[in-house]
């Protein structure tokens, strides 16, 4: 019989740990250089059931940061993403939505069925809108702010404004002003996953 992400991760986590780790849904709103690589990771140590939301498709300057690969160009982002972290878990439950988040109060109904939400969009107006919409639902809400550029990673920190906000970035480096490049976005999407991880096992006030 062959292994599974499962049994490998027995060496990692108790038993119990696991269990809340595969069953809890994880809400990923947008599947960039933050959505792309969080899900990454996450699958790396166990969760398997995730919605993923991206309307966008795959271009060749994404592959600078992203989660993506040259063959998968034009592809729609949730569909390759899907695809790839698919390679690391074959028995992932997966539902995507490949359209655009136009209004806050679609977000409890896109999120119903998740535990933690994830915001990972480039533009501010469509993280404002999710984060609005997202905040009434009472759960986690893990948003980020400030990663572009390079260099003073340190500057990269977890922030608990309210009581089911976190925010992960500087605040202030935005993609408007320096360009996004692998190293501090990974960092930044590295804390947002660290988080999901930490509120699923009940690590984190």
């Amino acid at each position: 019989m062959s292994e599974t992400m499962h049994d490998m991760l027995t060496g990692y986590f108790k038993p119990d740990e696991l269990e809340r780790i595969e069953s809890a849904r994880i809400f990923i709103a947008g599947c960039g250089g933050l959505g792309s690589n969080i899900a990454h990771m996450l699958t790396r140590i166990g969760f398997c059931r995730f919605t993923l939301l991206d309307f966008d498709v795959v271009e060749y300057k994404n592959l600078n940061r992203q989660f993506f690969f040259p063959d998968q160009i034009g592809m729609k982002k949730a569909e390759a993403l899907a695809q790839n972290i698919m390679r690391l878990n074959d028995a992932l439950e997966l539902t995507l939505i490949k359209g655009k988040l136009e209004s806050s109060g679609d977000v409890a109904t896109l999120t119903k069925d998740c535990d933690i939400l994830v915001e990972a969009f480039d533009k501010p107006e469509s993280k404002a809108i999710f984060v609005t919409g997202a905040l009434p639902t009472g759960k986690p809400v893990i948003s980020a702010s400030g990663l572009a550029g390079y260099g003073n990673t340190d500057s990269i920190i977890v922030q608990h404004p309210k009581h089911n906000l976190y925010l992960v970035g500087d605040g202030m480096t935005d993609i408007s002003v320096a360009p996004p490049l692998a190293p501090r976005v990974n960092v930044a999407a590295a804390k947002q996953a660290d988080l999901v991880l930490e509120l699923t096992l009940g690590l984190h006030k």
